[in-house]
């Protein structure tokens, strides 16, 4: 297959490029490198990603609509999967025209790229974030979603809704995404594994909000792409929908409380973090749960790599890009 991949200097991006080029498919990955974290880990990414096979990168702004129409209209692609977006709950507080631009504006262009050129499937990147104020676990597809907490929750919201509605108009096939804290190798520095190990290599104190008593569906790299890859050749139109959308949920299954996850870091590490306790963050919420149940339906999704092995793979590269001089 041809695929186009937004956000491919991202994280998941990353990794899902690394993965579906190594499966033979043809992909571009498009990314704006912009500067919300170090860009020098977004350009080692890329560095990784640019001798494989059958991988093209463009520098592109999902906000710049003509340079988005530009390359829908120059390229037939059967899938996209857009995963590029303004990431973090925390930076929405003091940034949200960041949010606008990139997770509604950007998430747009996209959309009227893939009805322009009859795209076959668009998956894309949703959050748990949406669930909200929900105090039901474990959080459920078909649950409401009507009190997001954070302006990066809300944009992640209207996504959905964009693209439900373009199933819906133009019978888009589109398969919605909602991961629940990915963490591992090559992650971003602003999620808070990544900050722990900083502070406890450097002697800093950890800042652990809402005292500890925080759970978590910590979901290792691997699993969530291991799952995208079943998904990008299975659209909604597959599995017999009225309207080509649906909206799965891509998480572990299992909440860690936040104590027992520093506790493992620290065990990967060889040090022992000093705790700072903090009230609970605006935009927070106290624990995050996947119900996975039709992602296990639709496409035999079964995690497999729990946190006393993905710490410390995530440990591992940690520490040698710290050797680089990068960390």
């Amino acid at each position: 297959m041809r695929l186009l991949i937004t956000g491919a200097a991202g994280f998941i991006g990353f990794h899902c490029v690394q993965r579906l080029a190594r499966s033979g498919h043809e992909v571009v990955g498009i990314d704006n490198l912009n500067g919300y974290y170090d860009p020098r880990l977004k350009a080692a990414r890329l560095a990784e990603l640019e001798p494989l096979a059958g991988f093209r990168f463009e520098r592109l702004d999902l906000a710049d609509r003509e340079a988005m129409a530009r390359l829908f209209a120059g390229e037939r692609f059967d899938v996209v999967l857009h995963l590029g977006a303004q990431a973090g709950v925390r930076h929405s507080l003091d940034n949200p025209f960041a949010y606008l631009d990139s997770n509604l504006a950007g998430t747009l262009t996209v959309l009227e790229g893939c009805r322009q050129q009859g795209v076959g499937h668009l998956i894309y990147a949703s959050s748990s974030s949406v669930y909200g104020a929900n105090s039901k676990l474990p959080f459920a597809v078909d649950d409401r979603v009507d009190h997001p907490v954070s302006l990066y929750a809300a944009t992640k919201k209207a996504g959905e809704l964009m693209a439900e509605t373009y199933a819906h108009l133009y019978r888009l096939p589109s398969t919605g995404l909602r991961f629940f804290t990915v963490y591992g190798p090559w992650g971003r520095p602003d999620m808070a594994y990544y900050k722990f190990a900083d502070a406890i290599l450097a002697g800093r104190p950890i800042e652990v909000y809402n005292h500890g008593e925080m759970r978590r569906d910590f979901s290792y790299i691997d699993d969530i792409v291991d799952c995208i890859e079943r998904i990008v050749d299975r659209p909604p139109t597959c599995l017999g929908d009225p309207v080509p959308h649906r909206l799965y949920n891509l998480g572990h299954h299992a909440p860690e409380r936040l104590t027992d996850f520093i506790a493992v870091l620290e065990e990967a590490l060889g040090r022992r973090a000093e705790r700072r306790l903090l009230p609970m963050q605006p935009g927070d919420v106290p624990a995050t749960y996947a119900d996975i149940t039709e992602t296990r339906r639709d496409f035999g999704f079964e995690p497999r790599i729990a946190i006393r092995e993905g710490i410390p793979r995530f440990v591992d590269w940690y520490l040698g890009w710290r050797r680089r001089g990068a960390g």
